[in-house]
């Protein structure tokens, strides 16, 4: 039975989302923590991005600088936002933050362990204002252990979780991975599926709790077996290119056409395809196991290599594609724009910013039948939502709010 198709984001721009009702306060600055703030209010969360009033996240200058004077990263990663500023280091904003913690449900930050403490701000201090609060807490090595008070960004957490080791040609230095800001993002996910896990356990507690995260951790987790491995066998995986440890062909080839393509034989059977593929059906007889064929790996490249290079990029994928294996060309983002599954998943969202004009953002993920994610505006100037949220939330009246502007606190 085939599955029902999802709604467009086109159309569900004014839907409630499966988050609608939670408040959320991110003090936090760059990517990791607020990236999972904008997960949050991609689905409908109220999200507050709190700034210092001189100069706001340092995010707003990171990348490509548009015409508002804002970055591209800021345009799209702060969307759905509204935007406030704050002095959190003053005591008068001290006290206007408690204010705001009292009727918020989470908090994000990515400070240096012991920064909100020493400012009066930390969590014990919070949760007696709101024993309801969540608090997550993103930092570089985490709240605890010998290197809690170091610094650290994306660059130096894929060099500590072991992952930039394995990046890169097998006689060549170690790379940056993908994006220098992986392990951020990916910070940003876990964070939100703490806080998601945190929601669930307040529903049943009534309590808040704090999450500590830290970037490094995000990126370990994810190195498959070499834990394990190590543990075990004493086995120190080294970098491979594009190579795979455990099984071939499993890597990148250049076609006759000259573009590059990903190809994935991860079984034995996936294998005995490509070789129907290749017209060398005698190949999956002569290495039918993945073990033979890591023994052989040189070898096994060398004749995939040649056959890539016999063919057009048209003529790889159409057969692979015909015969069951996986195998796709390597995109730069030009090749995204122009390729019609981004365009059938709506991937790449069309939208209008006030102060820029149109834009092209990533499309929130993942997608909900029900109650699928929203989008509602992209990154706001400083300070947008200052009289909204200090009037509503704080209680603050037009006379201290400019009072309050006037001494700096806001």
């Amino acid at each position: 039975m085939d599955s029902l198709p999802l709604p467009t984001f086109e159309a569900v721009t004014q839907s409630v989302g499966a988050l609608e009702g939670l408040r959320v306060l991110d003090i936090a600055t760059f990517v990791a923590a607020p990236f999972c703030g904008t997960i949050l209010a991609d689905f409908g969360a109220e999200v507050i991005k709190v700034e210092q009033p001189k100069g706001g996240d340092p995010l707003r200058q990171f990348g490509t600088i548009s015409q508002c004077g804002d970055s591209l990263v800021w345009l799209s990663e702060a969307r759905n936002k509204k935007t406030a500023t704050l002095d959190l280091r003053k005591p008068e904003g001290v006290v206007l933050f408690k204010n705001l913690a009292a009727k918020a449900d989470i908090i994000l930050e990515n400070f240096r362990p012991g920064t909100l403490e020493k400012w009066g701000l930390g969590f014990e201090t919070l949760r007696e204002v709101n024993p309801r609060l969540i608090m997550l807490r993103i930092s570089a090595y985490g709240q605890t252990g010998p290197k809690r008070d170091e610094p650290g960004f994306a660059r130096i957490a894929h060099a500590f979780a072991g992952i930039s080791w394995l990046s890169g040609e097998a006689d060549g230095p170690p790379v940056v991975p993908g994006s220098t800001s992986m392990a951020d993002y990916i910070s940003g996910m876990w964070g939100a599926i703490g806080v998601l896990t945190a929601l669930r356990a307040r529903d049943r507690t009534g309590r808040g709790q704090f999450i500590d995260l830290a970037l490094y951790e995000s990126v370990f987790r994810l190195l498959d077996e070499l834990a394990p491995a190590y543990a075990k066998y004493g086995t120190i995986r080294e970098r491979m290119g594009a190579d795979t440890v455990n099984v071939v062909p499993h890597s990148h080839y250049r076609t006759g056409t000259g573009e590059w393509v990903a190809l994935a034989c991860t079984s034995d059977k996936m294998f005995a395809r490509f070789a129907s593929v290749m017209e060398r059906p005698e190949l999956a007889q002569e290495f039918p196991t993945s073990a033979t064929r890591v023994q052989n790996r040189e070898h096994i490249n060398s004749v995939v290599a040649q056959w890539m290079a016999n063919h057009s990029l048209e003529d790889i994928i159409g057969r692979t594609r015909d015969g069951g294996v996986p195998c796709a060309q390597i995109y730069s983002i030009r090749e995204i724009f122009e390729d019609p599954q981004y365009a059938a998943r709506g991937n790449l969202l069309d939208v209008e910013d006030p102060r820029v004009g149109a834009l092209v953002v990533p499309a929130p993920v993942p997608r909900l039948s029900e109650t699928p994610p929203v989008f509602r505006h992209t990154g706001r100037p400083l300070g947008a939502d200052n009289q909204d949220v200090f009037s509503k939330l704080a209680g603050l009246s037009a006379e201290e709010i400019l009072a309050a502007r006037a001494a700096g606190v806001i």
